[in-house]
């Protein structure tokens, strides 16, 4: 290792190694190897094969006892600085490989293949932090800079994100290391600048950051993308023996242009993993369980299930097919005190009426053909847990007698025998179908209703809830290209606006499906309407403001009274309106059920029943 053999007057001689880049000689606290009483500075820089010796700041500088401006040393040179001599050794020194690479090479030919090895580590690992500071390093190394710093623009305000030194270690306090008035400049003007001696230049001399700093020499490119600033890049010497030129502002420049649209990339890919991970936790948020929704309606029904969950009171679940019943239930049971029982369901209007009593109950051997063993029911395979009795609206009416003798009872008959057997089980049942007016035509059982019509849960239709369709589609996506193991990334615009006005008919169920056959039939990376089979012409029609207001009034009406229990008088008091206006909206209800016309009820008759 080469290195300066120091003799001083009344000390003996030590040996200082120079295992730096550039070497600082002189007075001042901040050199390298302190050498006192002497005037100026000496820098001792090594370009990968040699040593030289540079006289700064009016240093006098003798070597071998001549005087010299700048020396390449050689073995044995004596360096003469005041009452101090430096004995210059390089026998030993050789240079690390990391050392030649950094200097020795052709910058331009090191600028292209440093910014090939960033693309492609940008390609494995697009982290927008880890690649501003491979920029950062491949920078200071092409440039030979002491310091490197990224700026960032922010609603128009420049922020360091990445302070490099020369060793490839992250910088304290960087903001504290910068000229204000080269980056504003910089960033004013949208070009790059070079100051090659700040401390002597005209036009930043006199700058108080630049004079704090002790700045030397200085570059910043700014960062444009698609014609729009985005920040800059500021590298830095500090000494004079170093001094950036224009060959180092050219390289510099040109690396930048490029590396500047490669950031871009990672910039887009950390947005897009924000993006995912804002929807991932929203999700989370809005999730119930195994549901998902966030409209007003279903954070109602998710509070009543947490109210009803840990009683063994009968629930109603209703809606439309594809709502998620079946999830509700599901909710209920892993909510309540039976979580650790089976939960059984059973469809009453799957399976044929002479086989469901025994489904339902069971039987013993011999008590029809082909009931070669006995067998227990759903009932009492539920024992302990939660029987889901599905469509309910179906079964026939002698079953329901045998049903409603269960539910009271608490115990259960299998076909062909004789002996009731006690169950302990809690029934949650559901229905597409409109039971009130399957009473009033006498195919479902009063009795039997208000057994298991304790606590009713409705369930709207998705088209009735908003941003949820989109929400769910998205979960539905993320699901199914990890089932199906196909890349489709998301949905394009027109997509999720076809799939905000579409009318759902099955609902969530139908959604699902159409998402898992968009994902197995795209064309390209993101799905279209077409994709899922969304016509124009099957979506929403844009209504009359009119109309709008008349179908969102009814809707809402129709919301109070479900809240109130249809409770008239509280849903008039709650509106804000006299009594009769909601009977007369009812009386508009029943009469759009049978197919006739009523004008609808005007602004200026609900502002004055409102006040009547």
């Amino acid at each position: 290792m080469a290195s300066f053999v120091v003799h001083s007057k009344g000390a003996p001689p030590t040996t200082f190694p120079l295992v730096k880049r550039l070497t600082s000689v002189g007075a001042s606290a901040e050199s390298d190897l302190r050498v006192p009483d002497v005037r100026g500075v000496v820098a001792i820089q090594f370009d990968g094969s040699t040593f030289t010796a540079t006289a700064l700041e009016g240093a006098a500088l003798l070597v071998n006892g001549k005087k010299r401006g700048q020396h390449i040393l050689s073995e044995g040179d004596t360096l003469e600085l005041g009452a101090t001599q430096l004995v210059f050794q390089s026998a030993d020194r050789i240079p690390t490989p990391a050392e030649v690479n950094r200097v020795g090479r052709d910058p331009a030919a090191l600028a292209v293949q440093r910014l090939a090895e960033f693309s492609a580590q940008l390609a494995r690992e697009p982290a927008l932090d880890k690649a501003l500071a491979r920029l950062l390093d491949s920078i200071v190394e092409v440039v030979k800079a002491d310091k490197g710093f990224v700026l960032l623009v922010t609603d128009g305000a420049p922020s360091v994100v990445a302070a490099r030194n020369l060793h490839r270690e992250n910088i304290a306090n960087a903001v504290e290391r910068l000229s204000d008035s080269i980056v504003s400049r910089v960033l004013n003007e949208r070009t790059p600048l070079i100051v090659s001696d700040a401390l002597h230049d005209p036009q930043f001399n006199a700058s108080e950051s630049v004079v704090n700093l002790k700045l030397a020499s200085v570059m910043c490119v700014p960062l444009i993308i698609r014609g729009e600033l985005t920040g800059a890049v500021y590298v830095g010497n500090d000494s004079l023996a170093n001094l950036f030129t224009e060959r180092e502002l050219v390289l510099m420049t040109s690396f930048c242009s490029t590396a500047a649209l490669l950031l871009e990339f990672a910039r887009q890919l950390d947005e897009l993993r924000a993006d995912k991970a804002e929807l991932v936790s929203r999700l989370e948020e809005q999730a119930y369980g195994e549901i998902l929704g966030s409209a007003d309606a279903m954070r109602d029904i998710f509070r009543k299930v947490e109210k009803v969950a840990g009683t063994d009171i009968s629930v109603l679940v209703t809606g439309e097919t594809g709502t998620g019943k079946e999830l509700i239930a599901r909710e209920i049971h892993h909510r309540s005190a039976r979580k650790s029982g089976p939960f059984v369901a059973i469809n009453c209007g799957a399976i044929p009426e002479n086989l469901l009593e025994s489904e339902l109950f069971g039987h013993a051997r011999g008590a029809f053909t082909g009931a070669v063993a006995t067998r227990p029911g759903r009932f009492q395979a539920a024992t302990g847990g939660t029987l889901f009795l599905d469509e309910i609206g179906e079964m026939p009416a002698p079953l329901q007698v045998k049903l409603l003798r269960a539910l009271q009872d608490h115990t259960v008959t299998k076909v062909g025998e004789t002996k009731p057997e006690p169950i302990d089980i809690r029934v949650v049942a559901a229905t597409n179908k409109n039971l009130d007016e399957e009473l009033k035509a006498g195919r479902f059982r009063e009795d039997l209703y208000y057994r298991i019509n304790v606590v009713h849960l409705h369930l709207p239709p998705l088209r009735e809830r908003g941003e949820d369709a989109v929400m769910l589609s998205k979960y539905f996506l993320r699901r199914a290209t990890r089932e199906l193991n196909i890349k489709v990334k998301d949905f394009n615009k027109t997509a999720l606006n076809a799939i905000r006005h579409f009318r759902w008919p099955g609902n969530i169920r139908q959604l699902e499906n159409r998402i898992k056959k968009a994902v197995v039939l795209a064309e390209g990376p993101y799905i279209t309407p077409e994709d899922l089979d969304l016509k124009p012409e099957e979506l929403d029609p844009i209504l009359p403001l009119a109309q709008a207001q008349e179908e969102w009034r009814k809707r809402y009406i129709n919301e109070v009274l479900e809240r109130n229990n249809a409770n008239r008088t509280k849903t008039a008091k709650d509106l804000g309106v006299d009594p009769r206006t909601i009977f007369r909206h009812l009386e508009r209800m029943e009469a759009e059920e049978r197919g006739e016309a009523l004008p609808p009820l005007a602004d200026d008759d609900l502002d004055r029943e409102g006040g009547a």
